[in-house]
């Protein structure tokens, strides 16, 4: 071979490995942050922003906020490796851990301190539903609000203390039902666009602090037992100096020397801190998922003996399966 040609050949070869390299490098300093749809993308991004502002200086990681109009976005997003990291609620926590290979590191804390929240049943001041009894004898003449699929206090919580145990069909046994993110269903109610809807006391706190005079036309007929906290997940698969990166900012955040204005941010996003967590906070919502599908299954008339006894059956050792692991 030419000997230029030769020497040619390996800087090319050279320089197509260093571009490739640092492709790479720089594609690993950059972090894609989910953040699931309970308001509007532009008051999510307001909210949040100056948290990713303040996590990008500490780690020196690139921090791009990333939203989608609903929270199989994220879930899909994460399972893709659109997203690195993401805030969730505990449904939405648990697919991105079953389908995204997603593992929960974090949680955050609610501002006075509490590591969780509860589902609402909301309904406007002048609705003529004062109490639950008075719900449950009208849903044919309820538009009722209901929250995003993969939604916790939206969804899962009250599919089961409302809808499952008092055998309720929401598909069938309201006037009408429409799924929204729990902004939207709030100012539905308070502006008389459904009668009742789902909620929760985050969304509540969030409100009061934004526009409290919504709040003065709407009236709580429900508040659920407490629902762990939210969880932060990440890609199992990130490197541990990333990982440690992440967790590090995140455990101290609101603890340091700028820890007055970094509460502040947190209070923004309706938080009052960060802890750590695992995925064994989500074993309490898997039971709730499985006991809401136990009594779907037990009040089905439609489905045959054998087949239901079957189902049950399946549930059942699932459920004694969380039990050993809740123990």
């Amino acid at each position: 071979m030419n000997p230029f040609k030769k020497i040619f050949k390996v800087l090319v070869i050279s320089c197509t490995s260093f571009l490739i390299g640092t492709t790479n490098a720089n594609a690993a300093e950059e972090i894609n942050f989910g953040i699931i749809s309970v308001d509007s993308s532009n008051a999510l991004r307001s909210a949040w922003q100056p948290f990713f502002d303040d996590m990008s200086k500490a780690t020196g990681l690139t921090i791009k906020p990333f939203f989608a109009t609903d929270y199989a976005g994220i879930i899909e997003g994460m399972r893709f490796n659109k997203v690195q990291v993401a805030w969730y609620g505990n449904k939405s926590a648990m697919e991105a851990v079953d389908r995204s290979n997603g593992e929960v590191f974090a949680k955050s804390i609610r501002i006075d301190g509490t590591e969780g929240y509860n589902s609402l049943l909301i309904t406007n001041v002048d609705s003529p539903y004062k109490t639950l009894d008075d719900f449950y004898k009208h849903t044919k003449d309820i538009n009722f609000g209901i929250g995003d699929p993969n939604s916790t206090s939206g969804t899962l919580v009250p599919s089961y203390y409302i809808f499952a145990k008092n055998n309720i069909n929401p598909k069938a046994d309201f006037k009408t039902i429409r799924a929204a993110n729990h902004a939207t269903n709030l100012l539905a109610v308070a502006n008389k666009q459904v009668d009742v809807a789902t909620n929760n006391t985050e969304d509540w706190e969030r409100m009061k602090a934004k526009s409290p005079e919504v709040l003065q036309k709407v009236r709580i007929l429900w508040t659920s037992p407490l629902i762990p906290a939210d969880p932060f997940v990440w890609r199992k698969d990130l490197s541990a100096d990333l990982k440690n990166k992440l967790k590090t900012f995140m455990l101290n955040y609101g603890k340091g020397a700028n820890g007055t204005q970094e509460k502040e941010n947190l209070k923004a996003i309706v938080m009052g801190g960060i802890v750590a967590s695992t995925n064994d906070q989500l074993i309490p919502i898997r039971q709730l998922s499985f006991y809401t599908d136990l009594l779907k299954a037990q009040n089905d008339t439609n489905m045959d003996t054998a087949e239901k006894d079957k189902k049950v059956a399946e549930i059942q050792a699932k459920l004694k399966e969380l039990d050993k692991l809740a123990k």
